[in-house]
């Protein structure tokens, strides 16, 4: 059932992809998506040595035997991070599979497809989607507005954003933000993508190693409970609204440089909200699929959700269609 060229490509059960979710993303959550049928994603920053990512891969291997993907983040970091080595650590651990993100992955091509490594690139514009099928990569995430993290500075969601690119692009797009259950995952597959990537949906599930207090802001939000910052830093994000994030936001409006800024937005600040609980210490990542998220279940029962729902909807449209 919902076999496309995504599921064939990274020889997965379901064309459900985890978000590689920054400081969460460890093998535990990684392992439960692959083994529930979908493709959980390592990410690399969240293990700033290659020494760590190597020990991550061997765990995540030791807890299942199904496919798994590293992200490798190339975006600008106040600490300096060593790209080519993090590659080269997951070339050497079997890593069959590289998930893209930020700036371009040319200077990486020949070597991951001389390496025989399927590649999908994340984007938030059309023009960055045919940019990187030019460059090979083997499939392309198209991120929408409501997305958590980083969609881009174009206000363009993923209900518009999906056919477009769908129609720009031969390979297979992968479309992130806005779908948290069988609707959603029906919804993207309608609209022409081969697959999804889902982040918050996962942040609210038993095996990710989120704080429990974040974990329940997270069931107590709605929709409109995110906003977005850093758009004066050409660097848009979506996160929780919170006193916290609503302080930078109010520092942008007032002309804050990014020097300014970077003591709230840092990475380490985030860090220490995951861990403590605090909402009110960092920016936290969250997209507008928070509203939809009621209930804290195991990543198991989030994709066997989605694809039985998924399932009874398309029952109901082939009977839509064949009452006439």
């Amino acid at each position: 059932m919902f076999k496309t060229r995504i599921t064939e490509m990274f020889g997965i059960k379901y064309p459900i992809i985890q978000g590689a979710l920054l400081w969460l993303s460890r093998a535990e959550l990684v392992a439960a998506v692959s083994n529930a049928g979908g493709l959980g994603i390592l990410s690399a920053l969240t293990l700033p040595t290659a020494e760590e990512l190597r020990e991550e891969i061997k765990k995540t291997r030791s807890l299942t035997d199904k496919p798994f993907a590293v992200n490798i983040t190339l975006l600008p970091t106040i600490q300096a991070v060593d790209y080519q080595r993090h590659i080269d650590v997951a070339l050497e651990g079997g890593v069959k599979i590289i998930e893209t993100a930020g700036r371009s992955p040319e200077p990486y091509m020949k070597q991951l497809k001389e390496a025989k490594v399927k590649v999908m690139h994340k984007v938030a514009r059309v023009k960055d989607a045919k940019s990187a099928e030019r460059l090979g990569v083997d499939a392309v995430t198209i991120v929408g507005f409501e997305a958590a993290g980083h969609p881009g500075m174009d206000e363009v969601t993923s209900l518009v954003l999906v056919p477009i690119t769908v129609d720009a692009v031969k390979i297979p797009v992968i479309v992130g933000g806005g779908i948290g259950d069988g609707r959603g995952f029906a919804a993207a597959l309608a609209l022409g993508a081969e697959g999804m990537l889902m982040g918050t949906r996962f942040m609210a599930s038993k095996e990710c190693p989120i704080n429990p207090k974040i974990a329940q802001w997270m069931v107590n939000a709605g929709e409109t409970d995110t906003l977005m910052i850093e758009r004066s830093i050409k660097n848009t994000a979506r996160v929780m609204k919170t006193e916290f994030s609503q302080r930078v936001l109010e520092l942008e409006e007032k002309g804050a440089t990014l020097e300014e800024l970077l003591p709230f937005i840092s990475g380490d600040r985030s860090r220490e909200s995951y861990i403590s609980g605090d909402v009110n210490d960092g920016v936290i990542a969250c997209g507008q699929v928070v509203g939809l998220i009621h209930e804290l279940p195991s990543v198991k029962e989030i994709i066997d959700g989605i694809i039985n729902e998924a399932g009874l909807i398309a029952k109901r449209f082939h009977k839509m269609g064949t009452s006439a």
